[in-house]
């Protein structure tokens, strides 16, 4: 972590609160001469905001006030100063500085640091009140290409739509081609099927795992049964020792579904009056309900996941006691409540903060609302590309907003706790900057190779990791190539690096007319190289995925064409090892490739066949296995996907 002070990594959010220790630059030598970004200074936003940790602030408006006409500068800044938070937590995980003591109210306590504390920052203020426009977007990926920013981390995301549709991709293209790491966010669309965004190959798409960290916040029932949530609270809480009315938001008369779900103006403070209300999760935020609940006069709140939500429990700073349960534990509170009501006596209940737990095992699980694949817009490009801590995340926060995100609440905390694949981001672009810090040369492509070949699929129990939704085994379709592994991505052995051209191939081999490709790439570009690179499955990524479409064949293949970098050891001999995907014959040629120097390019070779299922029409079946080579020393992980669709 030492490493990256030369490097600078935008971030392109809703802005940063520049005054926290985070931001600080004790003993951070000269800013690069390479530099060309500035701080756009405002009444609010002064010269002295930038110091030699954040070194260059731009705000980018035109597009929002283009579709919603001028802001309103009571409630947001007209600078790159943040209103939100969500930006300057995001920037404090990629490159936040150590800070101790750092805790919010007083949960998980210690010292706070991002990946690359030593990296410089840029902050890139694109999303306002009424989210983040696409022409703001890209003005925002331009500036920081021109700036001369190493990384950009984006944890915005939106609807799944063809690249040249897409402004994401297209800034993330034009960042790429300049040598610069773009990684995004999946999303937090999970746990379906197809959910994943951000899907460009030339973009690392981040989805959210758990930590070995939690803050279990329990709800002990009138009728002796303790139900395990999760909680953090430390104002005037519950009276300890004694049990307060129990009741269901739903029940108390008016209309059911909107007060089931604790929406403003849905309950009856006749009903909810120093009582504990258990809420429905849905429609509005979470830190909203526990709002509409303290308005009514609850004294506490229980957030009740659903069917969908799962086990996934998400922690927030609520403005009176609240803790999260799971669906299960949601059910058995509510039968509780009914068979209370059914004997005619009250139900009771009170909450028990238990602080915050460190060891938790299983660690890490796939964040329930972590977006999944398969990939909407290219099944053949596995994604996401890998995941990374999302969950309950503690980093930096604004001095004017709450810990709950919400206008009524007056306190204040130099740092938030908070949960999404947007947390999970952020911390792949810190590591992404110490990588390039170490290998200059490497392309965006290798350093992506290095985090997804070295990932790990193995929790701390020594099994496949879990999704937290059902406490299933996960797949590549959740998990993609893994968790990253920092330290191995330090030293993968071999790398599968991909040129723009490469990119361009692939954009000819997925049917687009030139004039979107050109959308896409913004100069001229051809399609003569696309038929000697094959298909689209060919581009040199780090992960396969074969798609069949069973049209009555009894058996099906496809090849891919592979080439690996040694940046390893001269003279090493890498020998293959094929997990086949059940029900496939995977074969690779060469099975051995013998490398004199670092630097050397060698190619192989990928059989897939695969036999007909039984299915449905209209329904899939996806089964995953792995192709890693080894020297001896260095393991390089690949993930392979089969997947066989029975046409309709």
């Amino acid at each position: 972590s030492d490493f990256g002070s030369d490097l600078v990594i935008g971030v392109i959010d809703t802005g940063i609160w520049p005054e926290r220790q985070s931001f600080n630059d004790r003993n951070l030598g000269p800013i690069n001469s390479k530099w060309k970004g500035q701080c756009v200074t405002t009444n609010d936003f002064g010269s002295n905001s930038c110091n030699k940790k954040l070194i260059g602030a731009r705000y980018f408006c035109s597009g929002y006030e283009a579709s919603n006409g001028k802001m309103n500068e009571t409630s947001e800044f007209r600078s790159p100063r943040d209103s939100d938070g969500h930006g300057t937590h995001t920037a404090s995980i990629a490159a936040g500085r150590y800070v101790f003591p750092a805790s919010t109210l007083g949960y998980a306590k210690g010292v706070a640091a991002g990946m690359a504390p030593k990296a410089r920052l840029a902050a890139y203020k694109v999303c306002w009140d009424a989210g983040c426009y696409d022409s703001d977007i890209l003005a925002a990926f331009d500036s920081a290409v021109a700036d001369g920013v190493d990384v950009i981390s984006l944890s915005v995301g939106g609807a799944v739509v063809p690249y040249y549709l897409d402004a994401i991709a297209i800034g993330a293209y034009g960042a790429a081609e300049k040598g610069i790491f773009v990684s995004a966010s999946a999303g937090n669309g999970g746990p379906g099927g197809l959910t994943v965004t951000n899907v460009a190959p030339w973009v690392a798409t981040i989805g959210a795992g758990t930590i070995d960290r939690d803050f279990p916040a329990d709800v002990k029932l009138g009728n002796g049964k303790v139900v395990t949530g999760a909680g953090v609270y430390n104002g005037r809480g519950l009276s300890p020792g004694r049990m307060y009315p129990l009741v269901h938001a739903g029940s108390g008369g008016g209309d059911g579904y909107s007060s089931s779900l604790c929406l403003e103006g849905s309950l009856d403070p006749d009903f909810v009056k120093g009582k504990i209300v258990l809420c429905d999760r849905g429609i509005n935020s979470r830190a909203a309900k526990g709002e509409v609940v303290k308005k009514a006069g609850g004294v506490g709140m229980i957030l009740a996941n659903g069917v969908f939500d799962g086990e996934g429990l998400v922690v927030d700073c609520h403005v009176l006691p609240a803790t999260a349960v799971g669906a299960s534990n949601a059910d058995e509170i509510r039968q509780y409540i009914d068979s209370a009501s059914k004997s005619k006596s009250s139900a009771t209940a009170t909450i028990l903060f238990k602080g915050t737990r460190l060891g938790v095992r299983p660690a890490p699980v796939v964040a329930s609302f972590s977006a999944r694949g398969p990939n909407p817009e290219t099944p053949e490009i596995l994604k996401p590309d890998v995941i990374a801590p999302g969950l309950n995340i503690l980093a930096a926060w604004p001095d004017k907003v709450g810990p709950a995100g919400i206008p009524s609440d007056n306190r204040r905390t130099e740092f938030n706790i908070l949960s999404g694949t947007s947390m999970a981001c952020p911390h792949v672009s810190g590591l992404a900057a110490l990588l390039k810090a170490a290998h200059p040369d490497w392309s965006p492509a290798a350093i992506k190779s290095a985090l997804m070949t070295t990932a790990y699929t193995v929790d701390n129990r020594g099994e496949t990791m879990v999704d937290e939704s059902n406490g299933n085994t996960s797949t590549v379709l959740d998990f993609g190539s893994g968790h990253v592994h920092p330290t191995k991505a330090m030293n993968p052995g071999l790398v599968y690096d991909i040129t723009p051209m490469d990119y361009v191939n692939f954009l000819c081999n997925s049917n687009y007319t030139i004039n979107n490709i050109q959308v896409i790439t913004r100069r001229n570009a051809d399609c003569s190289g696309a038929k000697r690179a094959g298909h689209v499955g060919n581009l040199n990524y780090p992960s396969f995925s074969a798609v069949f479409q069973q049209y009555g064949k009894h058996t099906m293949s496809t090849h891919f064409i592979r080439q690996v970098t040694n940046v390893g050891d001269p003279n090493s001999v890498y020998k293959v090892t094929v997990r086949p995907p059940s029900g496939t014959l995977v074969t690779v040629e060469p099975k051995q490739l013998v490398f004199r120097r670092v630097g050397q390019k060698l190619n192989f070779l990928v059989r897939v066949e695969a036999t007909a299922v039984k299915l449905a029409p209209g329904s899939t079946n996806m089964k995953s296995g792995s192709i890693v080579w080894s020297d001896g020393k260095h393991n390089v992980t690949s993930p392979i996907v089969v997947t066989m669709q029975q046409p309709l």
